[in-house]
């Protein structure tokens, strides 16, 4: 049974300069897209009683309150849900924030990507430090006490310096999660097209990854997946279905989703999306091994990693002597107790190279 959703909502007053996302400045189609979102949820949700729902976009802070109430009335909730809502730290008064807690949102996820105002203004974000400060004060006293905050790092002139002062004033802020990305220059963005000066080489990456697990560790955070860290009982029970491989549905324009076997995704179209939001596109039917590789690939993102022995129950398979040769390349990445397997906190670090091994 489904019992996660994503929904995207696909408008942002303009693209910051890193971004590859589905995103649109036309923000005069909000209610035409509202109607047809409705539309999809309508058909194709069953009823099932939701535990997360996330909506992210694009900007969904852009919505009016009435916009997210009359989206969240269609769904069916369990008693201990968790309903996560991306902001962004611009214009955002108290009084939004006080209507966005009482609709029943109890998680929001803030766009903060830097406390630091050169680099903000570097990457193209239009709110201040300030702001983050603002918006997380006003979260507050809304009433939301969870609360996850997302940086980047490897930003154009930043410092292992300035990455480690932006960690830790997120840490004695007192949030509840923080969401940490290394800067990818990815075709359709702005700095793909202007590759910007003085890139943090991978060398100094390294070095901010490892610092930013050193301060959050320092602070009382888990260390639950690769680029994520939480207090205790307040890792995202949302994205913790994706990396357990677990099925979603996916609502709106760009999203994707993945039910009863088969993985799928909308037009990343704002038109097309309104033209026909029932419209699936890019269907995939997982096959076992499929299934297999993907439990493998996103366990070990996990800090707990997986279990042979619900592999062997899957799968039929012993997990030790097929992948003999790679856990073995990689043994010292590699944390090995009981029937589980886990990545080092350096394994983290190159884990794309070692998580691609187990892909044919």
């Amino acid at each position: 049974m489904i019992t996660s959703a994503y929904i995207h909502i696909p408008f942002c007053r303009r693209k910051c300069n890193y971004c590859t996302f589905a995103s649109f400045t036309e923000i005069n189609l909000k209610n035409t897209y509202i109607n047809n979102l409705c539309k999809e949820i309508q058909h194709r949700y069953k009823g099932e009683k939701l535990k997360t729902l996330y909506i992210g976009g694009g900007t969904p802070s852009l919505l009016d309150i009435s916009d997210i109430k009359r989206v969240l009335s269609l769904f069916v909730f369990d008693s201990d849900y968790e309903i996560t809502c991306e902001v962004n730290p611009e214009n955002l008064s108290s009084a939004w924030l006080q209507s966005l807690f009482q609709s029943g949102i109890n998680r929001i996820s803030i766009g903060a990507q830097s406390f630091n105002d050169k680099l903000l203004k570097i990457i193209g974000r239009k709110h201040s430090v300030k702001d983050i400060f603002n918006t997380v004060i006003n979260a507050r006293n809304a009433g939301f006490s969870n609360i996850s905050v997302d940086l980047i790092y490897g930003i154009p002139n930043q410092s292992v310096c300035d990455v480690s002062s932006s960690v830790i004033t997120a840490c004695e802020l007192d949030l509840e999660h923080i969401s940490t990305y290394g800067l990818k220059i990815e075709p359709g963005s702005f700095f793909y097209k202007n590759l910007p000066k003085n890139l943090p080489d991978e060398d100094m990456q390294a070095d901010m990854y490892l610092k930013i697990n050193e301060i959050c560790h320092k602070y009382g955070y888990h260390h639950y997946e690769i680029s994520n860290f939480a207090k205790k009982n307040f890792i995202s029970k949302h994205n913790l279905n994706y990396w357990n491989a677990k099925e979603y549905y996916g609502f709106g324009c760009a999203s994707a989703g993945y039910e009863n076997l088969v993985r799928y995704s909308h037009l990343s179209s704002i038109e097309k999306y309104c033209l026909n939001p029932l419209n699936l596109t890019d269907l995939f039917v997982l096959n076992t091994q499929y299934l297999l590789e993907e439990y493998i690939f996103l366990g070990l993102r996990k800090a707990e990693g997986i279990s042979t022995n619900e592999i062997y129950k899957k799968f039929n398979i012993n997990f030790d002597n097929k992948y003999e040769k790679i856990l073995s390349k990689y043994s010292k990445y590699f944390v090995k107790t009981n029937d589980r397997y886990s990545l080092t906190e350096n394994g983290f670090l190159i884990s794309n190279c070692i998580l691609s091994e187990f892909i044919n």
